[in-house]
């Protein structure tokens, strides 16, 4: 296990080589808009990053990845530059519902009640004021559960309470502008109606596309007719209208003064029309990141409406927050599946860096994920001497079904681990067993071996049979790759432990054999390889 080690936190020294990790490149972004405001307003006003949410449906793992990578992009321009930022997570609750999602309660309830703002839309849950207030709760919930430090903002509250009164205001004095820069990108019969500003009908209370007939600036009114043909005249402040996403997006980023915000690929075009809008408003927008969109099993975009993907929740009961940090933190700006088989990698991959970082100092700490996933101190207890997937193969083998069984092999690895001990080695224990049982079992399919592989298990099982008890893993590992090297040419070896993994444990992958064998115990291990060559169900497959 490490020690605790505390990295830089403040601000790296101006001739110190840039981290080589993406947030640092972002955070460069962020200290050059800041440099180019007045030096004597840089130490009054914290840099604001903002991510933005449409509590239209419930909140999503993707949710969680863009509040998870734009802290982490905070915390690159704080260690770069010694400067205070804020973080705020905006919901758009004053959106219309425009359509009913489908992973929630009270399908023909939501329907009814299409067209109005989500902070008016009741609960399908019956736990809220509205079906905004629900989403909104929730997003809180599992945010703060991350330990995220971030301040909510709610669209309803910001409306109603003054708080852009006077960004809508410049609205209306640069309608007509924003209305040309928008309707180039709009069909014909969309152009006839458009323009950003969206009054809510004071009869009934939803949020209304209709054209605009007359714009008055110094009352800040807009005049609007009703499918009814009725005319109203309706302020902009106070929460009476709202505007289009677009133009409401720029509004937001003017009248809060956003340094930066990041968005999915599917939001390229909307960003340049924001920022061609805020531009018109008076303000440069904010610097960002286009990252690229999570994929699930079939390929597909996952969506909150239709539920699609893992949910926080799911990942959380088979795998660790900080594995679920770690599969944010790489690449954003590529595409990933994320579906139930990515958890073990990301795991195995953060603890492998965990190690790693015992040996760094100073930027290569700071480019290291888990400097990040850590706030900048690297934890000694949120680590494992054995990998996610070994113990999975550790439940398959002792058709485990509690974790008293997959710590008493632990325990003869290392008589110093212990659940009191070790409190994260044993939640990674539970997730795997948990792991195990629901997505792995019920697809284990084992093969017979060829005949070469066949002659190469037997010749196996013999040599770890000489071996101590308490042989080392690296030692065991050299005789299992000894054995192959007897029937496998040197660029075949990989079909030697793919064999391993295939006919043994029933699956196409595996952890280095040596330490496998030691943690299931070698005795064991030549009884598992005997028992498999003695399946009589299975016929051996020419080779």
């Amino acid at each position: 296990m490490q020690k605790t080690k505390t990295p830089i936190a403040s601000s790296l020294s101006p001739d110190a080589p840039l981290p080589k990790a993406w947030p640092f490149d972002e955070a460069r972004k962020i200290t050059a808009r800041m440099d180019a405001r007045a030096s004597d307003a840089l130490e009054q006003a914290p840099a604001l990053l903002e991510t933005g949410y449409g509590p239209s449906g419930l909140p999503h793992i993707g949710t969680f990845g863009e509040v998870a990578r734009t802290t982490w992009v905070r915390q690159a321009y704080e260690a770069l530059t010694g400067r205070p930022t804020r973080l705020l997570a905006f919901s758009d609750d004053m959106d219309a519902l425009r359509k009913v999602p489908t992973n929630v309660p009270e399908q023909e309830m939501l329907a009814k009640h299409l067209g109005l703002p989500l902070t008016r839309v009741p609960d399908p849950f019956g736990e809220y004021d509205s079906f905004a207030a629900h989403n909104n709760a929730r997003l809180r919930q599992f945010l703060d559960s991350f330990g995220f430090d971030y301040e909510f903002a709610s669209a309803t509250q910001y409306y109603t309470n003054g708080t852009f009164d006077a960004a809508l205001r410049r609205m209306l004095e640069v309608h007509d502008e924003v209305v040309a820069t928008i309707i180039p990108t709009l069909g014909p019969e969309r152009r006839a109606t458009y323009s950003p500003v969206l009054p809510i009908h004071p009869e009934t209370g939803q949020v209304m596309q209709v054209p605009i007939i007359k714009v008055d600036p110094d009352a800040g009114t807009v005049v609007w007719k009703d499918d009814a043909g009725k005319t109203f005249e309706t302020s902009v402040l106070g929460g009476h209208a709202k505007m289009q996403w677009k133009a409401d997006w720029a509004m937001r980023w003017y009248a809060l003064g956003v340094d930066y915000e990041m968005s999915g690929k599917d939001l390229i075009d909307s960003v340049k029309l924001s920022s061609k809008i805020c531009r018109i408003l008076g303000k440069e927008p904010p610097a960002g990141l286009t990252y690229e969109l999570f994929l699930d099993a079939q390929g597909q975009k996952i969506s909150k409406s239709k539920g699609n993907g893992l949910s926080v929740e799911e990942w959380l009961r088979y795998g660790t927050p900080e594995s679920l940090a770690q599969y944010m933190f790489q690449q954003p700006t590529r595409a990933k599946r994320l579906f139930f088989d990515v958890i073990p990698r990301a795991t195995d991959d953060y603890l492998t860096l965990v190690q790693k970082a015992e040996t760094q100092e100073g930027p290569d700490l700071l480019a290291n994920p888990v400097w990040f996933i850590h706030g900048g101190t690297i934890r000694p207890e949120d680590t494992s001497p054995v990998s996610y997937t070994a113990l999975l193969n550790l439940a398959n083998v002792a058709n485990a079904d509690k974790p008293e069984t997959l710590w008493k092999f632990l325990r003869r690895y290392d008589p110093t681990l212990s659940p009191e001990t070790h409190p994260y080695v044993n939640r990674l224990v539970h997730c795997a067993l948990t792991y195990f049982k629901e997505q792995v079992y019920p697809n284990k399919t084992y093969r017979a071996p060829t005949e070469t592989e066949r002659k190469g298990l037997v010749d196996l099982a013999d040599e770890l049979a000489k071996l101590a008890p308490d042989t080392a893993p690296g030692d065991v590992q050299d005789v299992v790759f000894e054995v192959g090297k007897r029937y496998f040419a040197k660029p075949e070896l990989r079909s030697w432990f793919g064999c391993l993994y295939e006919v043994l444990l029933g699956q196409s992958e595996g952890p280095r054999f040596g330490i496998f064998a030691s943690l299931f115990g070698l005795p064991e291990t030549v009884g598992l390889i005997r028992d498999a060559l003695a399946r009589p169900d299975e016929e051996p497959v020419q080779g």
